[in-house]
């Protein structure tokens, strides 16, 4: 790439450019041309249990395993159904379905059962719903706003 004339540099990395695009179509186009190129997943926790024969072909401890998990926020590895190296050095992982966070949607689905059900016994699900209410639209600087001792002369 270095050489004295302006036209051999441009033209050696014209090619090396020309050659990333070329192996990149290719991957794009051909799965097992990506496979041979950039490798793939290897799973190294299958239904909460470790591979350790994946974990020697991959030179990890269980230790730099549990590590990586500890940093993804995960404390046990009975908690992941699923767990891969990617061929970037990633990990990927899927949580059980006891061990998987609460959704919005989760939330809201729960919430819709929790209210039909209320909806059946009618006073009560009328008075938990004014409740509700009532708590949304409070000021919560409400006990900042009435409170009648005046600031110390520091915090001013």
């Amino acid at each position: 790439m270095v050489e004295k004339s302006m036209l051999k540099a441009i033209g050696g990395a014209a090619i090396f450019v020309l050659a990333i695009l070329v192996l990149e179509y290719l991957q794009l186009k051909f799965n097992g041309f990506e496979k041979f190129l950039t490798g793939k997943s290897k799973i190294v926790i299958n239904n909460g249990q470790l591979d350790t024969k994946q974990l020697k072909k991959l030179r990890l401890t269980a230790d730099q395993l549990e590590m990586r998990l500890q940093n993804a926020g995960i404390s046990t590895i009975k908690d992941v159904k699923t767990a891969t190296i990617e061929p970037n050095g990633q990990l990927g992982y899927e949580l059980q379905e006891d061990a998987k966070p609460l959704t919005v949607g989760d939330f809201k689905q729960l919430m819709e059962l929790y209210m039909a059900s209320l909806s059946q016994t009618p006073v009560s699900a009328q008075d938990l719903h004014n409740k509700v209410l009532s708590n949304l639209s409070s000021d919560i600087f409400e006990e900042i706003n009435h409170d009648s001792k005046p600031n110390p002369k520091y915090l001013q």
